[in-house]
């Protein structure tokens, strides 16, 4: 006798008696989710949200009708922030693994986020990072990285990380991770993924609100987004080198802390004058894409929570896109529609790069101005940093990889959406 409920899918409505547009019934053997229509993916992930507000929390998936994409979707809706929930399915061996290659990947995402700040610091952070893709890795000696930290950023140029950290008692980290499947040390680095992992976020001395600081735990979620998506990719079969460099650490007050007329100058002679302490995801992810600049990548995504006004724009549901590559974001997009996963493309152009404005420095790390466009300036602030600006970066403003309140589709917490788009545009770009 089994503890988990049986749960098969049906392409025909629910008779009446269960009401009308009835996602879920149940019979002697278990539930019936219904999915009649046209879309038969976000009727499953409702269903599966229904059954989790019902206390149903140990499923198997039954029947010949479930295939790989109905049974991510209700994983999807099912997997919460807490434990004690099961799930399994049974699948063709080759959807099976994949399957299973995405639960991996998205549960490590969404646990990582969901946890405490005082269990994640940025030094925990970086080692988990780099220890989950080794996880990863057919070979694990294909994986390589260090880790640098305190004042060590400082003694190699990192001003970014170190000025936004140094605040903190915990030490400000820069992972830098090299996966190298080829063999060849001197193998061309096909793509750096640069991720934002600011463990906890109180804004500085530009304080955040309580209703806004509550969940600054989750704004490391574009470094959670980076490594999970390099993960997935390489369990997929990854056969090209990428660096995975993640800017991580705590933005606290303390007399230590940066303050506001500050002015950085990073290791590319740019000067930066801090209008506001609590724009400081791009300070640090500075940092990363310099790096990434040794390198010179065919491909550079950056990901990061790094604004409100994305989040303002396209709410929990779309990761919104920046590049001035065109045919870029159009393959970005595309992979993102193939896996189901909502990506917007906001503006970003030349004009966007002179609204930053400093009396002092070379730009501000904000825009001035009443109704200036946060979202794209910030992507502009970041184009600085970059080398070739204008051909293979895309920037990540990732407003979906954290939810506060639940909807019909998902849990309060992480998502982990983004993951397997990421993943995909890995796979395609390297395959080209």
């Amino acid at each position: 006798m089994t503890d988990k409920m049986r749960i098969t899918l049906s392409h025909e409505a629910a008779t009446e008696a269960w009401g009308a547009n009835a996602l879920v019934s149940f019979n002697q053997e278990g539930a019936v989710v219904h999915a009649s229509g046209e879309d038969k993916l976000t009727p499953v992930q409702q269903a599966a949200r229904k059954l989790d507000m019902q206390g149903i929390r140990k499923v198997s998936l039954a029947g010949d009708s479930w295939d790989l994409e109905t049974a991510w979707a209700f994983y999807q809706g099912l997997r919460g922030p807490k434990p004690g929930f099961a799930f399994d399915a049974e699948l063709e061996d080759a959807d099976q693994k994949v399957l299973n290659d995405r639960m991996v990947a998205t549960d490590w995402v969404r646990q990582i986020i969901n946890e405490t700040a005082e269990e994640v610091g940025p030094q925990q952070l970086a080692v988990r990072a780099g220890e989950f893709i080794k996880s990863q890795a057919p070979n694990p000696e294909h994986v390589s990285y260090k880790i640098v930290s305190g004042a060590d950023l400082l003694e190699q140029g990192w001003v970014g990380t170190h000025t936004v950290g140094r605040g903190s008692a915990r030490k400000p980290a820069m992972l830098q991770l090299d996966y190298n499947p080829t063999g060849d040390k001197d193998a061309e680095v096909f793509a750096c993924i640069i991720g934002k992992g600011i463990t906890f976020d109180s804004g500085g001395y530009s304080i955040k609100q309580s209703a806004f600081m509550d969940s600054m735990k989750a704004d490391m979620g574009g470094a959670a987004m980076a490594t999970g998506g390099l993960g997935l990719a390489v369990a997929q079969g990854l056969n090209k080198r990428v660096k995975l460099i993640l800017c991580c650490a705590e933005n606290m007050i303390s007399s230590n802390a940066y303050k506001l007329g500050d002015i950085i100058t990073y290791k590319n002679g740019v000067t930066v004058e801090v209008l506001n302490s609590d724009a400081e995801g791009r300070l640090v992810m500075a940092d990363g894409l310099l790096y990434a600049n040794k390198f010179s990548p065919a491909l550079t995504i950056d990901c990061a929570t790094l604004t409100g006004a994305a989040k303002a724009a396209l709410g929990n549901d779309y990761h919104a896109l920046f590049s001035f590559d065109q045919a870029l974001s159009q393959r970005c997009l595309s992979a993102a529609e193939a896996e189901n996963e909502g990506m917007w493309q906001l503006p970003l152009a030349e004009f966007h790069r002179q609204m930053l404005p400093s009396n002092f420095a070379d730009l501000a790390n904000v825009g001035g101005g009443q109704y200036s466009p946060g979202a794209s300036t910030a992507a502009a602030f970041l184009s600085y940093f970059v080398d070739n600006y204008k051909e293979g970066w895309v920037h990540l403003d990732c407003s979906g990889t954290y939810r506060k309140t639940p909807s019909d589709k998902w849990s309060v917490g992480a998502t982990g959406m983004g993951v397997k788009t990421l993943a995909r545009i890995l796979m395609n770009e390297s395959a080209e």
